[in-house]
């Protein structure tokens, strides 16, 4: 029984998040990030011109970047570091399709982000001590499904927070979505959503679902799930990481704590985390928050 010394050896796996701050290190590359370029800079809208699913547009001279439909796949960065590189950053989640275009535009849409947040809350006020999710592949390339598949493996332990995924949508609370939305499972996708109980939260995970990535629209594709289904929150990403996903359910259902963003994108402060009373079952939102340790 080679486990037992290589448990004892290696201790504890599963990580705390959110009650304690965690992540990928610094190296890792979570997400794009966008520093001012200069007014009328030819170089910028080159790289617009060179991304692969125009996930890249310029305003009044300065770029934008649209989490949406970025595929993470560097080539901005490479073309012009001085404006757009990686971040680590994990909480990219998003409860208004509008707040994963970064810069953000006008400062009502931080006002506009946190109503959303609010109705969300109200909603699903009653799901916050146990969620249970139905997974549909509507068209996916596989890659989500492997991050969702780990949210189950003992380093991110789902079910410590009360989470759990169900075979039946009669007895889910959340519709996890992936996939661009083939014309073969949009009628089963809808069918899930409609005999899932009230009240019920739809997140769109992955870049294929929220805006087709890069396969986009035709004659197969509706070009991602928006158009299908009433999303209640976005994960960006492709694939989104685990930590990525799993910042997006606890989005979806109030269940992050006081402190952390939810909603706006990546932070670079640290999460406020929960004190231990609640170590032995879900996070609740009425635990008190205290400071992360160093």
């Amino acid at each position: 029984m080679p486990w037992i010394p290589r448990g004892l050896r290696e201790g504890i796996v599963t990580s705390r998040y959110p009650r304690r701050p965690d992540g990928y290190g610094e190296g890792f590359r979570g997400t794009m990030v966008v520093h001012p370029g200069r007014d009328g800079d030819r170089r910028i809208a080159l790289t617009a011109e060179a991304c692969p699913t125009e996930a890249i547009s310029v305003e009044h001279g300065r770029p934008r970047l649209d989490r949406g439909r970025c595929i993470l796949c560097g080539r901005c960065a490479e073309l012009y570091p001085q404006v757009f590189r990686f971040d680590p950053g994990f909480d990219t989640s998003a409860v208004r399709r509008e707040a994963l275009v970064v810069p953000a535009g006008h400062e009502d849409d931080d006002d506009a982000v946190e109503r959303a947040r609010t109705a969300l809350g109200r909603r699903v006020k009653a799901l916050r001590r146990s969620v249970h999710i139905r997974h549909v592949d509507a068209g996916s390339d596989g890659a989500e499904e492997w991050e969702v598949a780990a949210l189950t493996n003992p380093v991110y332990d789902v079910q410590r927070l009360g989470i759990f995924f169900t075979a039946s949508p009669r007895h889910a609370d959340l519709l996890l979505a992936t996939g661009v939305g083939t014309a073969g499972m949009l009628d089963p996708l809808r069918e899930t959503y409609d005999v899932m109980p009230e009240p019920k939260v739809v997140i769109a995970a992955g870049v294929d679902a929220i805006s087709g990535g890069m396969v986009g629209g035709g004659y197969v594709a509706r070009g991602g799930l928006t158009d299908s289904l009433p999303v209640d929150v976005f994960v960006p990403g492709s694939p989104p990481t685990p930590f990525g996903l799993l910042h997006g359910i606890l989005l979806a259902v109030g269940l992050l704590p006081v402190g952390t963003r939810g909603g706006h994108g990546p932070s670079n402060a640290r999460p406020l985390v929960r004190t231990e009373r609640g170590a032995h079952g879900p996070v609740s939102p009425e635990d008190p928050p205290v400071e992360a340790g160093p």
